[in-house]
C-alpha cells in the first residue's frame, strides 16, 4: 500500500525527531570521524585526538536531545534554545502588517541549534531575504541580516511569523517546511548553523511569561499564553 504526500513527510519527520544528531551535521561529523580514524591507523597521535575534540564538538553542536512538549492548551512555546534579548510589542509591517508581540532569542555556539513549531498550524508564506552577517544579538541584525521567514496560521486564525536569522558565524538557515504544510506545535522545522537568532512575532493579545535575560528551550519553553 502506497502513502499519501502527508503520511510521507509525517514517517519522515518521526525518524528525524528521534535522530540524536541533526542531519545538517552529518556532513561535517561523519568526514572528521573518518579522519581521525586514519590518523590513528597510520599512528598520527597529536592530529588524532584533535580530530576527537573536532569530532565530539560538531556530534555537541548538532546534538538533538528529546523534547518533552507540554500538553497544555493555549500557549505558544520557544522555537529555539538561548537567551531573550528582546521582549516588546512593535509594528511588524513587513509580512505581518499589524501590531505584534516581538520576542528575540539569541542562540550562542553552546546551545541546541534546532528550530522547533511554537504552535500548530499552517504555513501561509516561506520567505527567504539575503543580506548580511551581523553580530545575531544586535538588533539591527533583524532587518539586515540573511533571514527566512515563516508565516503560520493557527487553528483558530491567528497568525504567528517566524524568522530565522544568520550571525556573524552563521552562514546556513536551514528550512525544512514550506508553504501549505501544516506543522505541530514542538515539531522540528529547521536550523542555523554556528551561532544565530530567532524573532519571534505573536498576535498582541498573547501574555508573556518570558523576560528579557532569560534562558529558553525550544519546544519545552512556554513564551506566552493566547487569551
Amino acid at each position: 500500500m502506497g502513502y499519501d504526500g502527508s503520511a510521507q513527510r509525517e514517517d519522515e519527520l518521526m525518524v528525524e525527531q528521534k535522530w540524536p544528531i541533526a542531519k545538517e551535521g552529518l556532513p561535517f561529523l561523519i568526514p572528521s570521524a573518518l579522519l581521525t580514524i586514519f590518523f590513528e591507523g597510520i599512528g598520527w597521535k597529536v592530529l588524532m585526538l584533535l580530530g576527537i575534540l573536532f569530532t565530539l564538538f560538531i556530534a555537541f553542536f548538532f546534538r538533538n536531545p528529546k523534547r518533552k512538549i507540554p500538553s497544555l492548551q493555549n500557549i505558544i512555546l520557544s522555537p529555539a534554545d538561548g537567551r531573550v534579548v528582546y521582549l516588546g510589542e512593535c509594528e511588524e509591517d513587513r509580512f505581518l502588517k499589524e501590531k505584534a508581540l516581538k520576542v528575540s532569542i539569541f542562540m550562542s555556539l553552546f546551545d541546541v541549534h534546532i528550530n522547533r513549531v511554537p504552535a500548530s498550524g499552517k504555513v501561509l508564506e516561506r520567505i527567504y531575504h539575503p543580506g548580511q552577517f551581523l553580530v545575531a544579538n544586535a538588533e539591527k541584525s533583524s532587518l539586515l541580516n540573511e533571514q527566512n521567514a515563516l508565516v503560520l496560521e493557527t487553528e483558530d486564525r491567528l497568525k504567528i511569523l517566524l524568522i530565522q536569522i544568520a550571525g556573524f558565524v552563521a552562514r546556513r538557515i536551514a528550512c525544512y517546511a514550506k508553504a501549505g504544510d501544516t506543522l505541530r506545535m514542538g515539531e522540528i522545522f529547521g536550523m542555523i548553523r554556528f551561532g544565530s537568532r530567532i524573532d519571534l512575532y505573536l498576535p498582541a493579545g498573547v501574555k508573556p511569561v518570558v523576560k528579557v535575560g532569560q534562558h529558553v528551550k525550544g519546544g519545552e519553553s512556554i513564551i506566552g499564553y493566547r487569551i
